[in-house]
């Protein structure tokens, strides 16, 4: 990987994911979603055949009235057919979608999706939680098997990795180094760390020393690409 990640437009990050991608998106009801990087792909076309993974797909509606907004966007379109999510409902295109076996949905809860990135992130071999004991949960192809701890019954869930992690920062500088505001952090952090590539879509690109080291929360290591958002 170069010193410092490249700048690039929305549509040249679009054209760098490969059709079949798994693709990390970050992002809760929209917020913290890299919305001009999903426009560029939802424009072009491309890429096809994705497998997202997400806490939700955001909304069925943008606030300017068109139609899929955050990664609804890519279910509108028929880009996205598989996904890994915590909650589908939000959105009724993406639940008639999966009635029609037109998206293919693996529901893992919340909080586990968001430790298995975690895991996937860090080189574990899994995470031993209670949540899902019991529950179509244990039907998952993420779930290995359960497990009995001191009489407790537990699931091992499998870590989660992807192709690449899709995100969005309130302050990125041109080392990629990326400060995200309130409650835009939700995911990225976690996907970051996570995906083969990240790309990291920029509210404000700032220079090196813009933001002060301990406000940094995903450090430009991890960050191959910025987007400037504003440019599509």
């Amino acid at each position: 990987m170069a010193l410092r990640p490249k700048i690039i437009s929305a549509y040249e990050a679009a054209g760098l994911i490969p059709t079949g991608s798994s693709i990390m998106f970050s992002g809760f009801v929209g917020c913290g979603c890299a919305l001009d990087v999903v426009e560029a792909m939802a424009q072009l076309g491309q890429p096809e055949h994705i497998c997202g993974i997400f806490d939700d797909p955001s909304l069925p509606n943008a606030p300017d009235g068109r139609e899929g907004y955050g990664y609804s966007r890519l279910i509108h379109t028929g880009q996205l057919d598989r996904c890994i999510t915590g909650y589908l409902a939000n959105d009724p295109e993406a639940e008639r979608r999966w009635a029609a076996g037109l998206l293919h949905v693996d529901l893992v809860p919340q909080g586990s999706l968001a430790e298995m990135i975690r895991a996937g992130g860090s080189g574990l071999g899994g995470v031993v939680t209670p949540t899902g004991v019991g529950t179509l949960v244990e039907q998952s192809p993420f779930t290995e098997r359960r497990l009995t701890i001191d009489g407790r019954d537990y699931l091992l869930m499998r870590p989660l990795k992807a192709d690449f992690a899709l995100v969005s920062g309130a302050k990125v500088d041109r080392a990629g180094n990326i400060w995200y505001a309130g409650t835009t952090r939700n995911f990225a952090p976690l996907m970051c760390m996570a995906a083969d590539t990240v790309i990291v879509e920029a509210e404000e690109l700032v220079d090196i020393g813009a933001i002060a080291p301990e406000n940094v929360v995903t450090p430009g290591i991890l960050v191959d690409y910025i987007v400037v958002r504003g440019g599509i």
